[in-house]
């Protein structure tokens, strides 16, 4: 390969995979193209791209992209999945496909670093919270507490307006009301 079609490949590369921090590898090795763009299009719906890339073209590209942890998985015929809202949500609608594609082998991936290694790294991962999910139920443990102080202190304040409520209703009416001793 000439060096102009090598820095071609690097630019293109470079820009498909520019800001990609967090991404799973899988390997397609005797996967059939038909399976393959189903996968493509399953993934797509999810704003998930699958990149196919040359290993040693990938190491020159994501050198300090912080996908350094998957270098030594780069073997034979890999393609980089990212995108999506996350690398969780990544993980678990490849382990979804994993069914249907019995053909693909999940390498690992990252996650802020992290590598999850192999089918079952990346099943674990696929268990944890997205980043919405995790601010969700934060916000519930910090709220919760709040909201039983809330109900607490409302609760008495409730019970005398019911009663007042009463009392003026009967009033109203003109019944008389009892005294209580």
């Amino acid at each position: 390969m000439s060096k102009a079609v090598k820095e071609m490949l690097i630019r293109e590369t470079g820009a498909r995979l520019t800001g990609v921090s967090n991404a799973a590898l899988i390997s397609i090795r005797g996967f059939k193209a038909i399976d393959t763009t189903k996968l493509r299009a399953t993934l797509r719906k999810k704003q998930v791209k699958v990149t196919v890339v040359r290993n040693a073209l990938a190491q020159k590209v994501l050198a300090g992209s912080g996908l350094d942890p998957l270098f030594p998985m780069l073997t034979g015929s890999n393609a980089f999945v990212h995108g999506g809202s996350s690398v969780v949500e990544i993980a678990r609608e490849l382990t979804k496909a994993l069914a249907d594609f019995p053909g693909v082998e999940i390498k690992g991936a990252v996650l802020d670093g992290t590598l999850f290694s192999g089918e079952k790294g990346v099943k674990e991962l696929s268990k944890y919270p997205t980043r919405e999910e995790a601010l969700g139920q934060t916000v519930t443990l910090i709220l919760g507490p709040a909201r039983k102080l809330a109900a607490q202190i409302k609760g008495p304040g409730a019970n005398i307006a019911g009663l007042v409520k009463a009392i003026e209703t009967k009033l109203e009416k003109g019944e008389a009301i009892a005294k209580q001793a």
